[in-house]
C-alpha cells in the first residue's frame, strides 16, 4: 500500500558544494582560497576546479606535516591560530608574515604538483621540448615552498647538493 501525503516536501537533498569554496585547514592554519590561488598563480580553466582543490589539499597536508612539531610548540605557548604566533617578522600589507609564508608554502607546492600532472599528457616534438623547459620551474616552485616553510621555522635556507 502506498501513502500519498500532499504536504510532504520529500527528502532534503544537500546542495552540491562548490569546489572553489575555501579549503578549511583545521582552524589553526588559515583556510586556502582556490580562486585566489588560480589568480595568483595563473592557473587557467583547462585545470578543473576539482583538480586545483585536490592539489591544494595535498600541499596543505604536506606543509602541515612539515610544521607539525613547530605548530604544537606554538599552541603550547598559547597561540590559538597562526595569526596569534608571536614573531619578529612584520605585518605586511596588513597581514601576518607567517600567514603569508604559509600560503606561499601551500600554493607553490600545489602549483608544482599541477605542472607535474599536466606535463605528462601525450605530447611530441615542440611540445616535448616545452615540457622539458618546465622542469626548472617545478624545482623552483618546490624550492620556494621549502624556503617559505624554513622561514616560518626560522631556520637557514642553505641547501647542499652532492655532485
Amino acid at each position: 500500500m502506498n501513502v500519498f501525503m500532499p504536504d510532504d516536501p520529500g527528502p532534503v537533498v544537500p546542495e552540491a558544494q562548490s569546489p572553489d569554496r575555501p579549503i578549511d585547514t583545521g582552524g589553526w592554519f588559515p583556510s586556502i582560497d582556490p580562486t585566489l590561488f588560480r589568480a595568483e598563480h595563473r592557473v587557467n580553466d583547462s585545470v578543473t576546479s576539482e583538480r586545483v582543490r585536490q592539489a591544494l589539499i595535498a600541499a596543505a597536508i604536506g606543509v602541515f606535516r612539515d610544521l607539525a612539531e613547530w605548530s604544537r610548540g606554538r599552541r603550547a605557548d598559547g597561540a590559538a591560530n597562526l595569526a596569534q604566533v608571536v614573531t619578529d617578522l612584520p605585518e605586511i600589507d596588513g597581514e601576518s608574515a607567517l600567514i603569508l609564508l604559509y600560503r606561499r608554502a601551500v600554493s607553490t607546492a600545489a602549483k608544482a604538483e599541477l605542472i607535474e600532472g599536466y606535463r605528462d599528457m601525450d605530447i611530441t616534438g615542440a611540445g616535448q621540448r616545452g615540457a622539458e623547459l618546465l622542469d626548472p620551474t617545478i624545482g623552483e616552485l618546490r624550492r620556494d615552498s621549502t624556503f617559505a616553510i624554513r622561514d616560518i621555522l626560522n631556520v637557514g635556507r642553505t641547501t647542499v647538493e652532492l655532485i
